[in-house]
């Protein structure tokens, strides 16, 4: 990647807890010219799509948390080594309102207000009586025609009905029983809020559908960040990074093998 831009599309900074973090969302742009971690060079532009938490200390970076969406890019080059997304495979575009990068002061209210609302949201996932959609009463958080970014592998889904049938429902069957593994990050910036874990989810893999695998029975962890744009007092967009690829090594399935074998580099070792 010799020619690499960054390009963030969401820039929050502020405080969780005793802690300054600056959170963002956006791509690094470049050409592709030479092979990476296994993935072959497109010698073309390519983006690779990030979601970052750096821990600030007086004003310097003392810990990151980077997801970097490495199935995205494999999308890019035409190799796409996992089952068919359910969701739509778009670039994220950055927020409606064309105001993510915060660099002023927030109000302090309006940060408390959305980061609030976020949890109250989370609170109500936790309610899944593991039956109905309907007892997490996710309706009171989201907007109608609220957009979800979800990673590749997952894919992008417009309004409650296509949440719930290209990430919500398929994500449900496989893991019943998911629960919080904790929060890093809870913070809210504006109109905006962010959350992550790492990991932030654990579950059992106790049915079928999630990326088109078949239960494994095993217990896995997720490491998750969350960014949301709040209008009028509900969730008007989210973005969501995940390290799918991590995730499914924790199942049994190693993505980047399964890269190398489709580019005639196949594993014969029992």
């Amino acid at each position: 990647f010799p020619d690499m831009e960054r390009r963030d599309s969401i820039f929050l900074v502020g405080e969780s807890g005793t802690k300054q973090y600056a959170a963002t969302v956006g791509i690094y742009q470049s050409n592709f010219v030479a092979d990476w971690l296994g993935v072959p060079a497109t010698h073309g532009v390519a983006h690779l799509r990030y979601g970052e938490v750096h821990e600030l200390v007086e004003g310097r970076i003392c810990q990151t948390y980077a997801l970097w969406d490495l199935l995205d890019l494999l999308r890019q080059t035409g190799i796409w080594p996992i089952a068919p997304s359910l969701g739509a495979e778009v670039a994220w575009p950055a927020p409606a309102t064309a105001d993510g990068v915060r660099l002023g002061e927030e109000d302090p209210e309006q940060s408390a207000s959305s980061i609030a609302l976020v949890q109250a949201m989370h609170q109500g996932l936790f309610r899944f009586d593991q039956k109905n959609l309907d007892s997490m009463q996710q309706h009171k958080y989201w907007t109608r025609n609220f957009l979800w970014y979800g990673p590749a592998g997952i894919g992008t889904a417009r309004g409650m009905e296509g949440y719930r049938a290209h990430h919500q429902a398929p994500f449900l069957r496989a893991f019943p029983d998911r629960s919080g593994a904790g929060h890093f990050i809870d913070m809210g910036c504006g109109s905006y809020a962010v959350t992550g874990g790492w990991p932030s989810v654990q579950a059992t893999h106790a049915g079928p559908g999630w990326l088109g695998l078949a239960a494994t029975g095993k217990r896995v962890t997720m490491r998750v960040m969350d960014f949301y744009r709040i209008d009028n007092g509900l969730i008007a967009e989210n973005w969501i990074p995940i390290d799918i690829i991590e995730a499914l090594l924790q199942l049994g399935t190693d993505v980047l093998e399964r890269v190398a074998h489709l580019r005639g580099k196949p594993n014969t070792r029992l």
